[in-house]
């Protein structure tokens, strides 16, 4: 059976540009005969955006177009749509005119190479290098080195993803443009591809500086659920554990302050320090009972973990694919 796709499109906004954007994506589809559903989301237009798509769609069977209640933001637009999709390829993209359909038949073409996602890299930005670019970049070098997921470009939203790595990821926050650092959980192979970017012509840009901190906290997060989801006792015990031994050092050197006399007094004799006086006896509590919550939120944790795979029947493991002894369908004749 052909490989079918569907295009997801996230739109806030976008009255000047949605005409233009169908029709281009129209114009695609009617040549890719792989292209079968195009999803447009309006997340919370204020500006006719979903009344202009509409009539612009009107009499296109391949089209739906869903319009949340109010501004949800980009992941959740995103995963609306994903969720109505049903091709076995999904292709999301911005809906700015920045992004280029006709790039997607050549990420398609990279998919069947045997990759699970393939993601867009805008070579050649036609955005602000001081406000866009720059922090992009530092941004893109940080989330690599953090995820061990190397892409040049993790803010490009077009991208092609296998249908069954896409649909086993939860949307939450600013991670859509972490997914193929949490679609690497699964061992999926991830390829990327130079991609044209093209200049706003119309509309305002809903990126800005104000979106960077909001992206550092779900990095945090990104890390946590890729090293830590099912075993959290390994981050906060850790923690712990170096807390309640710096406490007990601290506690040590107390101690021999107390029974040495390594403390000059007033009159310039050596003498031993007293305990109830001494700041690392103070510090020796502190440290041992952050050490002690840090091993109980890790205990917590642990339990929860168990809690959220277990009462939800969920595996901590995915499969790619299976074969059975007795089944010689699957088997290439020599």
């Amino acid at each position: 059976m052909d490989q079918t796709v569907s295009i997801v499109v996230p739109l806030l906004d976008e009255v000047e540009n949605v005409a233009a954007l169908y029709g281009e994506i129209r114009d695609l589809a009617d040549a890719d005969e792989r292209i079968r559903e195009i999803v447009f989301v309006d997340d919370g237009s204020a500006d006719g955006t979903y009344d202009r798509l509409c009539e612009a769609c009107a009499g296109d069977a391949r089209v739906t177009v869903l319009r949340l209640r109010r501004n949800f933001g980009q992941s959740a637009a995103l995963a609306a749509g994903f969720d109505r999709a049903n091709g076995d390829v999904i292709v999301p993209m911005d809906g700015d005119l920045q992004n280029d359909p006709a790039d997607i038949p050549r990420l398609l073409d990279k998919l069947n190479e045997g990759y699970d996602v393939v993601s867009g890299w805008r070579k050649r930005r036609k955005d602000a290098w001081l406000t866009r670019t720059l922090p992009s970049m530092i941004a893109n070098a940080l989330i690599s080195r953090i995820t061990s997921v190397k892409l040049h470009d993790y803010g490009c939203s077009l991208k092609a993803y296998r249908k069954e790595v896409i649909k086993g990821i939860n949307l939450y926050g600013e991670m859509h443009r972490f997914i193929p650092s949490l679609a690497s959980w699964m061992g999926v192979r991830v390829a990327e591809l130079p991609v044209n970017h093209r200049p706003r012509t119309a509309g305002r840009s809903k990126y800005g500086l104000g979106k960077t901190i909001r992206v550092v906290l779900d990095l945090i997060n990104v890390k946590f659920l890729i090293s830590y989801s099912t075993r959290p006792i390994q981050v906060f015990g850790k923690l712990g554990f170096y807390g309640v031994l710096l406490g007990l050092l601290m506690g040590v050197m107390t101690v021999l302050m107390k029974v040495l006399p390594i403390w000059k007094g007033e009159d310039g004799q050596w003498t031993t320090m007293d305990m109830t006086g001494n700041p690392f006896f103070l510090l020796t509590f502190l440290f041992v009972m952050i050490g002690i919550q840090f091993i109980s939120i890790g205990l917590l944790g642990e339990i929860n973990v168990r809690t959220y795979y277990e009462s939800q029947n969920k595996r901590i493991y995915v499969i790619r694919e299976s074969f059975e002894g007795g089944d010689t369908s699957g088997v290439p004749s020599s």
